[in-house]
């Protein structure tokens, strides 16, 4: 279950507009999952919500609000500031913190908090949320690079889709150790979605990094603040997890195309096997039908007190557990190769990283020659 939505009124600004009566403004500070913003609210605002929310709910809400004066004023006593805020806070904590959902399920609270209209206590509010809600708005590539431009949701983002595949490579190995069709292919399903939903994240983070970019081409944005060195790392970051991705989409279409060869084989699975047996042991020998005894192969303690019959399904018995050990080490040399091919992805990274790191050494080392030469010039 996600955490309440976290609200405090810490401090409170005396307004005092042009041909108007002073007024206090309370700073709601409202705190999410993902991000940290104030919203200003005057007292008759905490009147309207109290109005709008019994008559919706039938209902007061589980705190009362602070009475109203009418011999103070909160512009010319501090007192009567420090005790309505002290109620306003506890007024919207308790809304919060209830455990009865209906006030803050209702789109009155979350226009007055500013809350996304899909979020009920506001903790639910994320990123990931706020760009489906940009892509049914139709606003694909420009409002959901907008949101993953800032510094802090792109983090939250890419953790996200650091853990789609995490999840994606468990699947793949679940799919892998599965002894049934059905496992394997909602193993296989999962791992795809993961792959997807990861896809979809790694867009939206280069976008949000290209604006990024060009805020910091632009002398530098503000609300981004975000360096060229710190573009440099989450572009490293976004290489990295793409070049992760291709390698188990690659290792994702290769256990599909496996299941279903072995799955399409159907009733001719016996004869596909049997044909493999063929090819590996060589074609058959014909023998006599019955059975040869004082052959140059003498036999056994398992086969001596047999007849025709027992010795044939001891025989395919016996086979039964060579295929079964075959299965296991199939299995074995594919882990091995996934191992492998994780290994090489993981090299290669390594190397895009040492040369990059060479790069800016001999970068460096050019501008110390440069500053060498200047300071012998000074000297």
């Amino acid at each position: 279950m996600a955490p309440p939505l976290e609200i405090s009124i810490p401090s409170t600004i005396l307004n005092q507009p042009e041909n108007e009566k002073p007024y206090t403004l309370y700073n709601i500070t409202l705190r999410l999952p993902l991000r940290t913003f104030v919203v200003q609210k005057r007292y008759s605002d905490f009147v309207a919500l109290q109005s709008s929310l019994s008559s919706i709910v039938s209902s007061p809400p589980p705190a009362p609000l602070p009475a109203k004066s009418w011999f103070k004023s909160t512009a010319s006593s501090p007192e009567l500031t420090e005790s309505r805020r002290v109620g306003l806070e506890k007024y919207l904590r308790a809304i919060a913190e209830c455990p009865d959902r209906r006030w803050r399920d209702t789109s009155v609270w979350r226009t007055f908090l500013n809350l996304p209209s899909s979020s009920a206590s506001g903790s639910a509010s994320s990123a990931r949320g706020e760009l489906i809600a940009a892509r049914q708005r139709g606003a694909l590539g420009n409002q959901a690079g907008q949101v993953a431009s800032d510094p802090q949701i792109w983090l939250d983002l890419h953790r996200e889709m650091k853990g789609q595949l995490h999840d994606a490579r468990l699947f793949l190995g679940r799919r892998d150790g599965a002894t049934t069709a059905q496992a394997q292919y909602e193993a296989g399903a999962n791992a795809k979605r993961c792959l997807v939903k990861a896809g979809g994240l790694i867009g939206n983070l280069e976008e949000g990094l290209k604006i990024m970019a060009e805020g910091e081409k632009r002398g530098g944005d503000s609300k981004s603040g975000v360096g060229a060195g710190e573009l440099r790392r989450r572009r490293d970051l976004l290489g990295s997890a793409r070049v992760e991705r291709d390698g188990l989409e690659k290792l994702a279409v290769s256990l599909a195309v496996k299941g279903n060869a072995a799955n399409g084989s159907g009733n001719g699975g016996a004869t596909a096997s049997q044909q493999d047996k063929n090819a590996l042991f060589g074609p058959s020998v014909s023998r006599p039908a019955g059975r040869v005894l004082g052959a140059p192969v003498p036999e056994t303690d398992k086969t001596r007190e047999l007849d025709n019959d027992g010795v044939l399904q001891l025989q395919k018995q016996m086979m039964q557990n060579q295929d079964l050990d075959v299965d296991e080490l199939a299995k074995t040399v594919r882990r091995q190769k996934e191992m492998g091919l994780a290994i090489h992805s993981e090299l290669e990274l390594q190397n895009e990283m040492l040369r990059r790191v060479d790069e800016d050494v001999g970068r460096v080392a050019g501008k110390i020659a440069v500053a060498k030469k200047r300071t012998a010039k000074i000297s």
